[in-house]
């Protein structure tokens, strides 16, 4: 789920339906897991996330557009506050659009780890800097049951070369959909930093998905991040020269 979820880049565009879940390696239900969101040349999405904390929470809505792995852009549509604030993503290059104070920053790969909009997520995890396919080894750790659907449980053990924020993740991906119902990410020492599962499966333009996603810190009571899909779209038409520095200081 990790970077599976959020911005909804594009994946290898593989397709496996010839194949039975029997006969699938480890590294293509990684793969069919990945197209579940990331399989198509394009996509709009509308969302939510909530944000808890011990005696508070706050709501930010958000529209993304993607283009292939190398492009991306989002939206800060509300609260007040934060609205019209952009992200944009071309290839390794990220950028912070802020209206606010008319300024345009351009985030350099130390704030990858940083927590986006002060939600428990990541930059990393939004701009989709890092690919669960092609940075990881993949190997099945045998079959558990989560909320009543028998999954694959996977190993994704960081490659060596790979620059990623997670040395591993463990994925629990059901065997008839292949959704990640639940993910465990570990950091460079193997300890669990958070879990993060899926929830209220809904078919949105015409794929099975999840659409609520909650990611719990492992060592912070009280903290959690609720991500709802409201809608998705894919393949929609859009070009490269969309996601541009200009674009996102007056996309709506």
């Amino acid at each position: 789920m990790k970077q599976y979820f959020i911005y909804l880049i594009l994946a290898t565009g593989v397709s496996f339906n010839h194949l039975s879940a029997q006969d699938l390696s480890a590294t293509e239900i990684v793969k069919k897991a990945d197209e579940k969101f990331n399989g198509e040349k394009s996509s709009y999405s509308l969302m939510s996330m909530t944000i808890i904390r011990p005696g508070w929470q706050r709501t930010i809505d958000f529209k993304s557009w993607t283009f292939g792995r190398d492009f991306a852009l989002t939206l800060i549509t509300a609260p007040a506050k934060e609205a019209g604030q952009s992200f944009l993503k071309r290839g390794p290059e990220m950028w912070n659009w802020n209206p606010s104070i008319n300024r345009l920053i351009k985030l350099p790969p130390s704030m990858m780890s940083q927590g986006w909009m002060g939600s428990d997520y990541t930059n990393d995890d939004i701009l989709r800097e890092s690919s669960v396919v092609n940075d990881y080894d993949h190997s099945l750790e045998g079959e558990e049951v989560v909320d009543g659907r028998l999954c694959h449980k996977v190993r994704l053990t960081a490659r060596d070369d790979a620059d990623v924020l997670w040395s591993r993740q463990m994925w629990w991906v059901d065997k008839k959909d292949f959704i990640v119902l639940k993910a465990e990410l570990y950091d460079e020492d193997d300890y669990l930093v958070r879990t993060e599962r899926g929830m209220d499966l809904k078919t949105m333009d015409g794929r099975l998905i999840p659409t609520t996603i909650e990611l719990v810190p492992a060592e912070q009571e009280g903290h959690k991040t609720v991500l709802k899909i409201t809608e998705i779209k894919f393949n929609i038409t859009v070009e490269e020269s969309f996601f541009s520095q200009q674009n996102m200081k007056t996309i709506r």
